[in-house]
Order: C-alpha cells, then sequence, then structure tokens
C-alpha cells in the first residue's frame, strides 16, 4: 500500500470525521483524480517538440499522456482543426497517490523561490489548481535539454463541495499550503 494512501486511512480520514463531524467514513472527502495539462502553445507546429513534451509529461506522470486536439480552426491562434495544441494526462488510484508523494517530498521543495501553495488556489468545489513552471523539478526528467523546459497545470479533484473541507484535506495529506 502507498504512504500517502495509508496515512489518509490512519490518519486523515479520522481527523476529519472529528473535526466535521462525519458520521460515515464514506462522507469524508478524498483525491478522487489528479489532471496533468500541459498546451504547447507556440511550438504546437513543431511536431518533435510536441512530441518531448507529451514523452517527459509520461515520464513525469508514470502514465502515457495524450495529445488534446484543435476542436476548430483559429486564425488569430494560428490553429488548424485537428492540430496538436496541448497533452494531459489524469491519474487514478495507486499512480495518482505515487504522484502526489513524489510532487509534495521531491518536485515542490525543489521549485525555485517556493513558499507554500496559496489558499486562493483552492477553488470553491474543494479542487486544487498548482502551476508549475518548471519540468525539471521533478527528478525523471532529463537536464540534458535545458533550453526546452516546460510548464504545466497540475489539478487535483475531490469529492468534497467545501472549500474549508478541502484546505484542511489538503494540509493533513502534507501539502505545504500557506495560512
Amino acid at each position: 500500500m502507498n504512504r500517502l494512501l495509508e496515512k489518509y486511512i490512519k490518519e486523515v480520514v479520522p481527523a476529519l470525521k472529528k473535526e466535521f463531524g462525519y458520521k460515515n467514513n464514506l462522507e469524508v472527502p478524498k483525491i478522487e483524480k489528479i489532471v496533468l495539462n500541459s498546451g504547447v502553445g507556440r511550438v504546437a507546429k513543431d511536431e518533435k517538440m510536441v512530441d518531448w513534451v507529451e514523452k517527459n509529461l509520461t515520464k513525469i506522470a508514470g502514465q502515457k499522456a495524450v495529445p488534446s486536439k484543435a476542436k476548430k480552426a483559429i486564425a488569430s491562434f494560428k490553429t488548424r482543426q485537428g492540430m496538436n495544441i496541448g497533452v494531459r494526462v489524469t491519474l487514478r488510484k495507486d499512480k495518482m497517490y505515487e504522484f502526489m508523494d513524489r510532487f509534495i517530498s521531491l518536485a515542490l521543495p525543489r521549485t525555485r523561490d517556493f513558499r507554500g501553495i496559496d489558499k486562493k488556489n483552492v477553488d470553491q468545489n474543494g479542487n486544487l489548481h498548482v502551476g508549475v513552471k518548471e519540468d525539471i523539478i521533478f527528478p525523471e526528467v532529463s537536464h540534458e535539454r535545458a533550453g526546452n523546459i516546460f510548464g504545466f497545470q497540475v489539478s487535483m479533484v475531490t469529492n468534497c463541495g467545501d472549500k474549508a473541507a478541502a484546505e484542511k484535506l489538503f494540509s493533513l495529506m502534507g501539502f505545504p499550503i500557506k495560512k
């Protein structure tokens, strides 16, 4: 069993039940999935760069990344219908907890000028969104091609519709949320 999953079952569930008065374990909020999303932006025309971003996001997530295609052509963005404009990965269950553990313990401390995750990153539905500016904070990514650094968004989706409960859930799970 994963370390964070064990922590959730043994520590977080009882603490949340006590604080918010949940009567059943199924009422307690939990993280359902993690979505990693990267828009390739101005390098969308370069197919090799899109493949490189897809390959590195696959290494980071530990699961195959899927390219996102444009639904329609937009002349001002210089996109055509069916053109690859992004890459995304959805993680659930064991891979989700594995990624979350690496994200909290390895990647966030390696982020430049990191002071903690702001409370405003938790939305009204209880989901946490964190922007990662550089992919090289993950040890899986090689530093050989340092000129091709890309950023991506990490969205952690919960099943609670309450911001306060979600903030408490994330802080108990070990996320460095600012006070």
